[in-house]
């Protein structure tokens, strides 16, 4: 049973990995279809646009320089990249440690580690978004970001507890 648990968390810690690699991938290979995005929310264009009532609330949160903008996009695919290269490092080990080669602690350890670096990614996307109201008109980013968090959190118990 010890050795099905510890398949099933290498499992899981890969299945991050993969997923936060391809996101990475994307937003390094082309920047823009993100970046767009992530401008958008910064200036509140949508809640402006749809919204104009509860813009006037929150108008002053806003972000118009795009120096600032990308300036924060390129910080969040720094440390998207930095939280898969710590993904991929626990995902090895946690696989080595199936044959041996690493010790069982320090493979959790290790995954724990990047899975933490993931779930702080997405929950810091909530609390930021949270912020410019994302929830306007963005809510498939909020539903994603919040589901990601989730995720996240899941796999670190499961490194936990078992």
């Amino acid at each position: 049973m010890e050795v099905m648990v510890l398949i099933a968390q290498a499992s899981c810690v890969w299945f991050l990995t993969l997923w936060l690699t391809t996101g990475v991938r994307d937003n390094i290979l082309h920047p823009s279809v993100n970046e767009m995005i992530t401008a958008e929310v910064m200036d509140m264009t949508r809640m402006r646009r749809d919204y104009p009532e509860a813009y006037a609330l929150v108008a002053h949160r806003r972000i118009e320089s795009r120096k600032l903008q990308l300036f924060a996009f390129r910080c969040a695919v720094t440390w998207e990249f930095l939280a898969t290269v710590a993904l991929w490092i626990g995902a090895v080990a946690l696989t080595l440690a199936l044959f041996g080669a690493v010790s069982v602690e320090t493979g959790k350890a290790l995954g724990m580690a990047g899975a933490l670096m993931f779930t702080v990614t997405w929950a810091l996307f909530l609390i930021v978004g949270n912020h410019m109201n994302y929830w306007f008109c963005h809510e498939g980013a909020q539903n994603t970001h919040f589901q990601m968090t989730l995720w996240g959190i899941a796999t670190m118990i499961f490194l936990a507890a078992a």
